[in-house]
């Protein structure tokens, strides 16, 4: 598939999905989200990537969802793009490799959504991060919900839902919504800097401690969790690599 909406590429064991339509502060439309979950899909089945980094071309890394697109839909028509974007979140959150949002500029309402819903975000102190729904009379997607209250808390994502203002990467990294922030001169090669340290370790760990996560998020209980770590671990001990990675250790140790 070639791609008008994003640019996509692999280095070092890392894939990037850069958001491409900066005349328009990588608004998302069709063909993006479309774009966007062939070039996942592909990140998915290359076994020699283990990370994949978000991030956007220009001034933002997204304002949004493309209005543009909404101005003529019917109730019906929306609810199927609703429909069509949650599960485009949930293939986000749900996937099997580490992913990182650098989140260069902008990121308003989806593309807010898309930065919450991968495991790590670090952010330029520049950035502008939060939901405008309420200005628009609309409301949040994605998850963002449980998505925000897990990283900031209960009260604190109220109060960022209410207001719908924006805060900039430096009070963002305060409150816990992203892991650092750090100048926009810096935060590419910041952000590959941390998928290097990700992807020196073993993919099948990584995949295994991710699910590991999504079931402790709350979808099930804990005794459910608890036995799942049990499997994963013995997963992750009878696989070949267990071994030479014992053997680094050690020698890495002397």
């Amino acid at each position: 598939m070639s791609y008008e909406c994003i640019i996509y590429s692999k280095k070092d064991q890392v894939a990037l999905i850069e958001l491409n339509r900066p005349k328009v502060l990588n608004a998302m439309n069709r063909q993006l989200w479309l774009e966007m979950m062939d070039a996942l899909d592909d990140t998915r089945k290359d076994p020699g990537i283990k990370v994949l980094i978000f991030t956007g071309n220009g001034r933002a890394f997204s304002s949004g969802a493309d209005l543009k697109d909404s101005k003529d839909r019917s109730i019906e028509d929306y609810r199927l793009y609703l429909e069509s974007l949650q599960e485009a979140s949930k293939k986000i959150i749900h996937f099997e490799k580490p992913t990182i949002a650098a989140i260069n500029g902008y990121a308003l309402g989806s593309g807010y959504e898309l930065a919450l819903a991968c495991d790590i975000r670090i952010a330029a102190k520049e950035a502008l991060i939060g939901s405008p729904e309420a200005k628009v009379t609309s409301s949040v997607t994605g998850g963002a919900f449980r998505l925000i209250q897990d990283l900031v808390g209960p009260g604190k994502a109220r109060e960022l839902l209410f207001t719908a203002e924006n805060i900039n990467g430096e009070e963002a990294e305060r409150i816990g919504l992203v892991n650092r922030s750090v100048p926009l001169a810096e935060l590419m090669d910041t952000a590959y800097e941390m998928a290097g340290k990700i992807a020196a370790n073993s993919a099948f760990s990584l995949s295994m401690i991710k699910k590991g996560f999504i079931m402790a998020a709350g979808e099930v209980s804990m005794d459910a969790l608890m036995n799942y770590e049990i499997e994963a671990c013995l997963a992750c001990v009878s696989t070949k690599e267990r071994q030479s990675a014992l053997t680094d250790f050690e020698q890495r140790k002397k």
